[in-house]
């Protein structure tokens, strides 16, 4: 029953750090102002007739804080980036001038950071979400071994420490969530 136990809390932390790590992907999407190569990740190029990641045929930098630039390994590739780039919707205007794509980003309004600070909560929500969904799995687990013969105290406990690792997370999940507000209300 220890093993079976252990392997319940291996599981549910498991899943809660896979709804942490997955926070940060999505707020790292989110700009700040500051350009990022990250603000790129979600695009996908067509590389003859396939769909890849765009730092798979390029080079993605941030020179300075407000622009990107995109130097494909190929010139050819040129076109189908600055494209990719335009059809992921990220409101970028990119300017390619035969070797490489500059992208400058923009100073974000007041009311356009507003949104974003909108946005990442809604990711924390997900998040959290996603912890519960853990945390409640987790008991599930420890609910069919008290079925199956574990000790009511046992259980009690590890239902417990569920909660606490439950609290844990949740409190990274509000740290990250501040940090990015600071960091988008941050002109």
């Amino acid at each position: 029953m220890e093993d079976e136990l252990e392997m319940v809390f291996d599981i549910t932390k498991d899943a809660m750090n896979e709804a942490i790590s997955h926070l940060k992907k999505e707020l790292l999407k989110i700009r700040a102002g500051k350009a990022t190569p990250g603000m790129l990740d979600g695009v996908r190029v067509d590389y003859y007739g396939t769909s890849t990641p765009i730092q798979q045929v390029s080079n993605v930098n941030t020179p300075d804080a407000r622009m990107i630039t995109v130097q494909p390994w190929e010139r050819g590739m040129l076109d189908p980036i600055e494209k990719a780039i335009i059809n992921a919707n990220l409101g970028f205007t990119p300017m390619n001038n035969g070797e490489i794509i500059m992208i400058n980003i923009p100073a974000l309004t007041e009311e356009r950071r507003r949104d974003l600070v909108k946005q990442s909560k809604s990711e924390g929500e997900h998040a959290k979400v996603s912890i519960r969904n853990a945390r409640k799995d987790g008991n599930d687990e420890i609910k069919k071994l008290k079925n199956d013969g574990l000790a009511e105290d046992i259980a009690k406990s590890a239902e417990d420490e569920i909660q606490t690792l439950t609290n844990s997370y949740n409190a990274k999940v509000e740290k990250l969530i501040e940090e990015k507000e600071k960091d988008i209300m941050t002109v």
